[in-house]
């Protein structure tokens, strides 16, 4: 990596010109004007350009701006990556506050400016510079990542005396005319990760999330495409933004012209006073270019992969026994399970709720992280583990440490330690409270139970659940909102625990889905994406949490037939085939299955520890077919050796037979043979119902495959295939 000063980059340039920096990596491109009396604005983010040297840069930024056709300001109004009004700019801006009233419109200019390069590899610009009137300092990182990703980060300083109050720090992004659809995500709690769509109209499409947490509802990517954008097509540009607590992202249409993403943290009055000296910093945002959503989702998936942190093991089949016993914890019954566990081929057994204190339903018991005497008192805990572990499994426990009952043993001990507002608590969510993690003694409480647990019985994994929104969540040591204070306490303490632990595994569970970002994603291990495991609703969940993260993040397990949230029955094999596509599980009672289910079960366990390693770092392909009716969903090696592609029919359509299914992401010049996937499928070869190949497979170009296809089964709803493809050597 070479390191450039500013005046080098600007070379002979004459004022008022700026200076130009293209960041490149993985076919994006970057390129930034940055000028020496006003902070660094957006000239070109989308497809790399072959000859976007200094040369063409600096030709394409003398001519970025546009004629002033509109009755605005006398001079071109630059909306730069933090926007100020004071440009011009009549759209949010990027820092909102105050010091006691005044100081409340900045205008920065740059001290020092350091570019460093790393030629096709991204690099990243550190932007030094200060308002000296409002006397604020901004600290301001612009990175291009490997993958294509970039990354920005930005902190103020208050450099006077008396307090500065932020309001907002948000960053922005322009994005090109041609960006006229905006795409992010909705959702509930057991259906999250909802598509919409809807036009870049004039005006602001504003995405909050006030949850105290990331949110079953987040919008998790905000995105600007073409019209025509597709999983395959089209252009897209998104921002996410890397927090687990409050935070905003928004689309903003000028009527001056300009499309701008923009996101950060989302603070709550009062949150954010700083003393001279003192310094607040943004979450990351992270933006990603692709020419399709998969173009986009495979930058994100690449750059998680990448991280020294990212799970190296295989991802071990998993059964969690939540929907088999609930709160009924009884030893017999649940090594009854492990046994039915062990004879499928499960590899980490986790007890989830209802092991400790008091808990023997949902309204006591949370914050007293000590194992329950009536229920495993007597060594019977300990029994459990080692008979686990016996069994070839590791164990694993269920906690929600940053929540507590007020009929616990700690709530009694220390009510300061409960979020709220002077004088009352606030409403009851899941007969729960928040525990004040920014308490110095509420955090070592929660660390040393949890660490202790741990060391004494060896336990593997934690699955880590927050099952309620922090609503009033104040602090009693400041009177003041907490939330931003609780959700870096909570970072803390998950690397807290996971520094006295070395090896241990956590999931990050919120309700489901409710807490799936990349920053949480630095502190553990895994998600669980839905407390919903009914195998078509995931289809649908799984589908578009794969726009952020890749398959071996992502807890995917099966159910028993009639799904516990929705009461739908499923086919094994359909409930099966999509839990493949994730962190696969099992998470059914079976103790209650037939010895036809147990055998088909350990079939589809076998199969998935024989492709897990394709899956999980191969590319992810997904299309929309036969109108909506049939889905795709895949994984590609990386060399394009190999392929696993799932069909699933949703709906019946309007005509039948469908039409050839094309297999996406193959090497065109490539031979492959192609057979079914999965277990032997039990029913014999029908040709009224099967397809020719279905037999002994064929063998097609790449070519072939992705530009033709092949014909499907006769599916019905619900029911899915599984399309192995391997080249020939």
């Amino acid at each position: 990596m070479t390191t450039q000063a500013i005046s080098e980059v600007q070379g002979d340039l004459p004022e008022p010109w700026p200076s130009v920096v293209t960041l490149r990596a993985a076919g994006a491109a970057l390129i930034l004007a940055v000028p020496q009396s006003a902070l660094p604005h957006v000239v070109h983010w989308g497809a790399d350009l072959p000859d976007a040297g200094t040369d063409t840069a600096r030709e394409i930024a003398l001519h970025a701006q546009a004629p002033l056709a509109t009755n605005g300001v006398d001079g071109a109004v630059v909306v730069s990556v933090l926007p100020e009004n004071s440009t011009g700019w009549t759209g949010t801006p990027g820092l909102s506050g105050h010091r006691s009233g005044g100081s409340w419109s900045t205008k920065f200019v740059p001290d020092a400016v350091r570019v460093l390069i790393d030629d096709d590899r991204g690099g990243r610009v550190e932007v030094d510079a200060r308002d000296l009137d409002a006397r604020l300092r901004l600290l301001m990182v612009i990175e291009m990542l490997p993958s294509g990703l970039v990354r920005f980060d930005a902190e103020v300083t208050n450099e006077a005396d008396g307090y500065y109050t932020v309001n907002d720090l948000q960053l922005a992004l322009l994005v090109p005319h041609r960006a006229e659809v905006l795409f992010d995500l909705a959702g509930r709690w057991a259906k999250e990760k909802m598509p919409q769509w809807r036009d870049f109209t004039v005006g602001t499409h504003l995405r909050e999330g006030r949850h105290g947490r990331t949110g079953a509802d987040a919008a998790t990517l905000l995105i600007a495409g073409s019209a025509d954008l597709d999983f395959d097509r089209g252009e897209a540009w998104g921002l996410h933004v890397a927090f687990s607590g409050n935070h905003r992202l928004l689309a903003e249409r000028a009527f001056s012209g300009e499309r701008v993403l923009m996101g950060g943290e989302l603070l709550l009055p009062g949150e954010i006073r700083l003393g001279r000296g003192e310094t607040y910093r943004t979450p990351s945002v992270f933006a990603a270019y692709g020419r399709g959503l998969d173009d986009v989702a495979g930058r994100f998936h690449r750059h998680l992969r990448a991280r020294a942190a990212h799970p190296r093991s295989v991802r071990p089949v998993v059964m969690n026994v939540w929907e088999a016993v609930y709160f009924d914890h009884d030893l017999p019954r649940i090594l009854e399970l492990a046994d039915a566990a062990q004879r499928v081929g499960v590899e980490r057994f986790v007890l989830d709720d209802g092991w400790f204190g008091s808990r023997r339903d949902d309204t006591s018991g949370l914050g007293d992280w000590v194992v329950a005497e009536d229920v495993w008192g007597g060594g019977r805990f300990r029994a459990l583990v080692d008979g686990v572990k016996q069994r070839g499994m590791e164990f694993g426990l269920w906690f929600e440490p940053e929540m507590v009952n007020v009929r616990s043993e700690l709530a009694q001990a220390h009510p300061e330690w409960l979020l709220q507002v002077p004088g009352r608590l606030p409403v009851d969510f899941r007969h729960q409270q928040v525990l004040d993690l920014s308490h110095p003694g509420a955090f070592e409480h929660v660390r040393r139970q949890i660490v202790s647990l741990v060391r004494e019985y060896g336990i593997d994994y934690i699955k880590w659940d927050h099952n309620r929104d922090l609503i009033e969540a104040g602090s009693t040591r400041t009177g003041r909102a907490g939330v931003h204070e609780q959700t870096y306490a909570t970072y803390r303490l998950l690397d807290a625990v996971r520094a006295d632990c070395p090896g241990l595994e956590i999931e990050s569970c919120s309700s489901g889905g409710a807490r799936v970002d990349l920053e949480i994603l630095d502190h553990t291990d895994r998600v669980w994406a839905s407390d919903c495991i009914d195998a078509r609703e995931r289809q649908q969940i799984q589908r578009w949490t794969a726009q952020l993260l890749p398959p071996e993040l992502v807890g995917s397990h099966i159910g028993a037939d009639r799904a516990h949230t929705t009461r739908r029955r499923l086919d094994l094999d359909f409930r099966a085939a999509t839990a493949l596509f994730g962190h696969f599980g099992i998470e059914w009672d079976l103790t209650s299955a037939s010895e036809g289910e147990i055998a088909r079960l350990a079939e589809w366990v076998a199969y998935y520890k024989d492709v897990r390693g394709l899956i999980h770092s191969g590319t992810v392909v997904r299309r929309t077919l036969e109108g909506g009716d049939l889905w795709l969903h895949g994984a590609v090696a990386e060399d394009r050796t190999r392929a696993l592609y799932e069909v699933t029919l949703r709906e019946r359509p309007v005509t039948w037979p469908v039409d050839r299914v094309r297999l996406p992401g193959l090497d065109p010049q490539s031979e492959y043979r192609v057979t079914v996937g999965g277990p032997a499928d039990p029913r014999p070869f029908d040709p009224r119902i099967h397809p020719s190949w279905f037999r002994e497979g064929t063998v097609l170009s790449g070519a072939a495959l992705g530009e033709i296809g092949i014909h499907i089964p006769a599916l019905d709803p619900d029911t899915c295939v599984v399309v192995n493809v391997e080249a020939l050597q």
